[in-house]
C-alpha cells in the first residue's frame, strides 16, 4: 500500500501521513536505549514509506538525535527531519526554555547530532511563559533566513499563543496530543489548523500503547516508564479504557483491520493530520500500511463516540506530561 501524503508549507517533499515518533528511541522514560533495534526501526520505517521522523533533543537528552543521525548517513535526502527546540534540562530535570540564547545553542547541537546542515521542520516543544513569544519567533525566523531551518512549527500551543507567534514568524505545523481517548484539540486547535492551513502532527495516536490492542489488565510498568504516573494506567480507569478498546475492536473487525490500524485511521480521518507512530523495535511498526487506503464511515464514527461515552465515565487528558516552567 502506498503511503498517503500531505503538503507542509515551506517543504518541497510531500510528507507521509504517518511519521516515526522517536521518544522511546531516546531511552529515557522508556526503559533505556536499544540502539541496534532503533537503527533497524528507522530502516523499516523508510521501507514502509514513512519519510517523516519526529525527534526532540530531550528524548534521551540528545541520544535520540544521535542515533537517528547515525542511521540516516547516506539516506538524509529520503526524509523530512522534524526536531524540536525550547526544552532545557539540568541534572535530569526538564524545564521550558525558549530564550534566544537557548535556541542558538540548541540548533547547533541538533545539527551536529543529526549530522546534517539543515532541519526540515523545527518545532517549539512547549511554550515558555517566561520568554516573550516575539523573542522566540524572531530567533527562529533568523534560523530560517540563515538556511539552517526550512519550516517552523509549534507543539502544545494554544490558538492564542499561535496567533501571537505568527505576528513575527510563519507557522507550518502544530503538534498536539490527539487520539481516540484524548480529543481536547477538537474544540479549538484542530479548527484553527484547518482555518490557517497548518498540518497537525498528532502525537500519542496510540495513547502510550493503550490503543494498540495488545495491552492487558495485568500489564506491569517498571522503572522510569512514564505510564507509572499516567492516570489512564491506574485502576479503575485502566480497566475502563481497556474495556473501550475491546468494544472498539468490533468496529476494526468490520473493516478487517487491527485495533492499531483503526486508531491510526481515526486520527487520519479527522483533518489535515499526520499520526506520530512511536516505535523502538522494527516489529512495533509492522502494520503501518494497514492504516492507509480506507476511511471510516460516518456511522462508525458515531458508534465510536457512543462506545467512549459508555465505557469511560471519567476520562482524563494528557496533562500529566506537561513539563514545568523554568525557575
Amino acid at each position: 500500500m502506498t503511503a498517503e501524503t500531505l503538503t507542509i508549507s515551506g517543504l518541497s517533499k510531500p510528507a507521509s501521513r504517518i511519521a516515526l515518533g522517536t521518544w522511546a528511541i531516546g531511552g529515557a522514560m522508556w526503559g533505556g536505549p536499544d540502539d541496534a533495534n532503533a537503527a533497524r526501526t528507522i530502516e523499516k520505517a523508510l521501507e514502509l514509506g514513512i519519510n517523516v521522523i519526529d525527534i526532540a533533543p530531550v528524548y534521551g537528552f540528545g541520544h535520540s538525535e544521535e542515533v537517528i543521525g547515525r542511521a540516516l548517513q547516506g539516506k538524509r535526502d529520503q526524509v523530512i527531519l522534524a526536531t524540536k527546540v525550547a526544552l532545557n534540562w539540568q541534572d535530569g530535570k526538564v524545564f521550558r526554555d525558549s530564550r534566544p540564547a537557548r535556541i542558538e545553542q540548541e540548533i547547533e547541537d541538533s545539527l551536529r547530532r543529526l549530522r546534517t546542515d539543515c532541519i526540515d521542520l523545527y518545532q517549539v516543544h512547549w511554550p515558555d511563559s517566561k520568554t516573550p513569544l516575539e523573542d522566540t519567533a524572531r530567533a527562529l525566523e533568523k534560523l530560517v533566513k540563515a538556511g539552517k531551518v526550512k519550516a517552523l512549527g509549534v507543539s502544545n500551543f494554544s490558538p492564542a499563543q499561535m496567533d501571537e507567534f505568527r505576528k513575527f514568524a510563519p507557522i507550518a505545523t502544530i503538534q498536539p496530543p490527539y487520539n481516540l481517548f484524548e480529543r481536547e484539540i477538537e474544540a479549538d486547535i484542530l479548527p484553527y489548523a484547518v482555518k490557517h492551513g497548518l498540518a497537525v502532527l498528532a502525537y500519542g495516536p496510540l495513547c502510550r500503547g493503550l490503543l494498540s490492542g495488545r495491552m492487558t489488565a495485568d500489564r506491569q510498568f517498571e522503572g522510569d516508564d512514564l505510564r507509572r504516573t499516567d492516570p489512564k494506567f491506574q485502576q479503575p480507569r485502566f480497566g475502563q479504557y481497556l474495556t473501550a478498546v475491546e468494544d472498539l475492536k468490533a468496529i476494526a473487525d468490520k473493516y478487517g483491520k487491527s485495533m492499531l490500524a483503526l486508531a491510526i485511521r481515526w486520527v487520519l480521518d479527522r483533518g489535515p493530520t499526520i499520526a506520530l507512530w512511536g516505535a523502538r523495535k522494527p516489529e512495533q511498526i509492522s502494520g503501518v500500511d494497514e492504516a492507509f487506503g480506507w476511511t471510516l464511515e460516518e456511522a462508525d464514527m458515531t458508534a465510536i463516540d457512543s462506545i467512549l461515552t459508555r465505557d469511560i465515565p471519567d476520562p482524563v487528558g494528557p496533562e500529566f506530561m506537561a513539563p514545568p516552567t523554568r525557575a
